[in-house]
């Protein structure tokens, strides 16, 4: 090789000072300490220090503190190994404060004749960090709504395969992710379901909407309503799907709740009707039956009217029982104690060929009941679980407490959180399918057949349940069985022992009774019934009128015997009404259903006399004079 000349070295060095003075990268130049011997225009531009603050300084000073250690570990390796370029990246700072970041190479040029230094080859990236880091921080961002995001999200391509997707998209499909990502949404539509039709409307406008079935690999399966935004980048799908399931559930519920309520009025008024027209029945049936003897022909006659009558009545009891329209007379129970004394008789209700089990929790505790509807209640529920199984089989009767959340509250449309005792009769028959479920509860439905059932027994089991402040619930599978839960309310107080009733008093009387009546042959009837036994019976009709006979009556009244429900003037208004006039005045109402004016919520006031319709003439005979003697 031949020496350069000097005009060459000339040449060389201005083409060498007009690539670094003219270029984007930044050069410079340090010697062995680390002192820089050379900053090109670019380094003077970028960081805005003037030349002669920065040729002769140490580059250290110009580093970032936290970025410091990684830049002199980079000085030693390029001092220990010349000729070879090390990588660095870090912050600088800058005149007017702030720091520019540079991704740098530094090769050891100190024994090069032509060099002899460190010299830095290095490019500004602060822009480039900068959409790094806010690419970074919106990743982020969406990977956190995504991912807590409450609704499913996924992302699909065109051929409906997942490419991403939540954990509440996992949850909804019923699947890992790994396991997830491996399957197509085909897989998890109904039969019938047109993919193609979904891709082509995605296509025309971008968006899908619908509510759709997500069938699970467990066989089970979820509502949803799907949103779908086509192409949020091309060939990718975003899915949002939110799980409708148990709201449509609860919707179904109110549905029924609302359906049943509003048949448990009708049935209730019905009942109401009813009730007077079968006490007519009732007691002139009786009546008929004491004035001829058993040997008269029409003795049997009678009997078949007597008995068609009861039977009516037990319907329409059934009715106000379902329409919560009934009257209660509750007391504290041990409802262990009341399956103990029932059991001999559900023995031999369910026959033989049926194994009865039992059992109860130690630490059972009390509910505050009608023992005579609670009674009602298991017999009905075992006749159902003996007819359900023909063949034999069992019926377990369990109790226990039990403690409800809100999470069963939600999930359990017109359920309370709360302390409950749980009444649960399981038996191993032939099962419910879900469509039957739907409408167990519903007056008049029946599973059984024509003449086998009035279809009254679980609407019966419902009312008393309901107005007992319970909730009751079937679960059923067919040929599985079906259990029947009830949850009645639990309280502290101790068990009322059974009152003890008094003997019978004689039915008859001389008093002077006062009958408020709005149905003209029902007041009919009890006034001839009451006036057979002795009493004077002022009859004017209903409530105004009843008040103006006790006014224009000169002489004591002893009795009111008064309708709960009668137009205008209640039964608990003529007796306040009369309170004053006549203080001496006792009260026996009737009624064939609930009313708020003698009864809350269908339980009786404390201390309220009362008899129900229809009754017969020795059983109002009996009440009208225990009142009147109490």
């Amino acid at each position: 090789m031949t020496d350069q000349t000097p005009d060459s070295l000339r040449a060389s060095e201005s083409l060498f000072r007009a690539l670094v003075e003219n270029g984007s990268d930044l050069v410079w130049m340090t010697d062995a300490e680390g002192r820089m011997t050379y900053a090109s225009p670019s380094v003077v531009r970028v960081l805005g220090h003037a030349l002669s603050d920065m040729v002769g300084a140490d580059f250290r000073q110009f580093v970032a503190p936290e970025d410091l250690p990684a830049a002199i570990e980079t000085f030693r390796l390029t001092l220990a190994r010349p000729g070879q370029a090390m990588a660095w990246e870090g912050r600088l700072r800058h005149a007017e404060g702030g720091w520019r970041v540079v991704a740098a190479l530094a090769t050891n040029h100190l024994v090069t004749a032509a060099v002899r230094g460190i010299v830095i080859n290095g490019r500004d990236v602060s822009e480039q960090k900068r959409a790094e880091d806010a690419l970074r921080e919106s990743e982020e961002q969406f990977r956190a709504v995504f991912d807590g995001a409450l609704d499913a999200m996924v992302v699909t391509d065109d051929q409906g395969r997942f490419l991403e997707a939540n954990p509440a998209a996992c949850q909804l499909y019923g699947l890992p992710r790994a396991e997830l990502l491996r399957r197509k949404v085909v897989e998890f539509a109904e039969p019938g379901f047109d993919f193609d039709q979904v891709r082509t409307a995605v296509r025309a406008t971008g968006r899908f909407r619908a509510s759709h079935p997500v069938l699970r690999p467990d066989g089970t399966s979820r509502q949803v309503e799907a949103s779908t935004t086509g192409n949020v980048v091309p060939g990718r799908h975003f899915s949002a799907l939110r799980d409708l399931t148990e709201h449509r559930q609860l919707e179904g519920q109110l549905r029924q709740a609302q359906k049943m309520e509003a048949v448990g009025r009708l049935a209730g008024g019905i009942a109401h009707d009813f009730n007077n027209i079968l006490a007519v029945i009732t007691g002139y049936g009786d009546m008929l039956q004491r004035e001829i003897s058993p040997q008269d022909p029409r003795t049997k006659r009678v009997e078949q009217i007597r008995r068609s009558a009861d039977r009516a009545a037990s319907l329409v009891r059934q009715l106000l029982a379902f329409s919560r329209r009934q009257v209660l007379q509750p007391r504290i129970l041990e409802l262990g104690e009341a399956v103990r004394e029932l059991t001999p008789m559900l023995r031999r209700l369910i026959g033989e060929d049926i194994e009865l089990l039992t059992a109860g929790a130690p630490d059972l505790g009390h509910v505050k009941a009608d023992p005579g509807q609670i009674e009602q209640v298991i017999m009905n529920l075992a006749v159902n679980a003996r007819d359900a199984m023909p063949r034999g089989g069992k019926l377990q009767i369990e109790l226990r407490n039990a403690d409800l959340d809100e999470g069963w509250a939600r999930t359990h449309g017109g359920g309370r959180a709360g302390r409950y005792v749980l009444l649960a009769l399981s038996d191993t028959g032939i099962g419910m399918d879900a469509e039957t479920l739907k409408h167990v509860f519903e007056p008049f439905f029946t599973t059984k057949e024509l003449g086998k059932g009035t279809g009254l027994g679980l609407a019966m089991v419902y009312g008393i349940v309901k107005q007992s402040d319970g909730h009751v619930w079937v679960y059923s599978e067919p040929g599985v069985g079906t259990t029947v839960k009830i949850y009645l309310p639990r309280v502290d107080e101790a068990v009322e022992p059974l009152p003890v009733r008094p003997e019978p008093a004689p039915a008859r009387g001389g008093e002077t009774i006062l009958l408020a009546e709005d149905e003209e042959s029902l007041a009919e009837m009890i006034k001839e019934i009451l006036e057979e036994r002795g009493y004077t019976v002022l009859a004017p009709g209903a409530g105004p009128q009843a008040l103006e006979a006790a006014e224009q009556f000169k002489g004591p009244i002893h009795l009111v015997l008064t309708d709960v429900v009668m137009p205008r003037l209640s039964g608990r208004e003529l007796a306040g009404r009369l309170a004053a006039a006549h203080p001496e005045t006792r009260v026996l109402y009737m009624s064939g259903y609930t009313d708020d004016a003698i009864a809350h919520h269908g339980v009786l006031d404390a201390g309220v006399p009362f008899i129900e319709k229809p009754f017969s003439p020795d059983a109002l005979a009996s009440k009208v004079r225990e009142v009147l003697d109490s």
